[in-house]
């Protein structure tokens, strides 16, 4: 029995840290744009997040660095951020995004998301995109509404 713990004990970890990562293992200082069709919700703590399918031939909107953001109570320059966006090197078609905590999300008053809908979404991917295709949301972009996520509204 004891073997059997110290084996599983590994993948029990790994798991932990797969789910929930950090701001520190993101690029910051370059921010990536994707929108496309949210494929499926998971809608619980330590984060709200959803697996979005992404479009061949993703391209930045006109429009991005002229869209208003609103103000966090963070300090997060939003126009500087929408003015860099990149659309990602890495040709996946299915992303996971991290939202922000489930009190956050409350605050900023977005409901839950529903699959099947269409969604942008402007945040940071790991360090020079390396291993999972994961992008931690600065800025959700549903409809005409736009919510920040790294901190409460302002």
């Amino acid at each position: 029995m004891q073997r059997r713990l110290f084996l599983l004990a590994p993948l029990a970890a790994t798991g932990l840290a797969r789910a929930h990562h950090g701001w520190s293992s993101f690029d910051t200082d370059r921010p990536v744009w994707l929108e496309g069709r949210v494929a499926q919700v998971r809608w619980r703590n330590p984060h709200a997040e959803f697996e979005l399918e992404v479009p061949p031939g993703l391209k930045l909107p006109a429009d991005l660095a002229s869209r208003n953001v609103p103000a966090q109570a963070a300090a997060v320059d939003g126009k500087s951020l929408l003015a860099r966006a990149v659309v990602p090197t890495r040709r996946d078609r299915r992303w996971q995004v991290e939202l922000a905590p489930l009190t956050r999300i409350q605050a900023w008053r977005i409901e839950p998301l529903q699959a099947g809908a269409t969604v942008g979404v402007l945040g940071f991917t790991f360090q020079e995109e390396k291993g999972e295709p994961v992008l931690r949301a600065e800025y959700l972009f549903v409809g005409e509404k736009v919510y920040g996520l790294r901190s409460g509204p302002a």
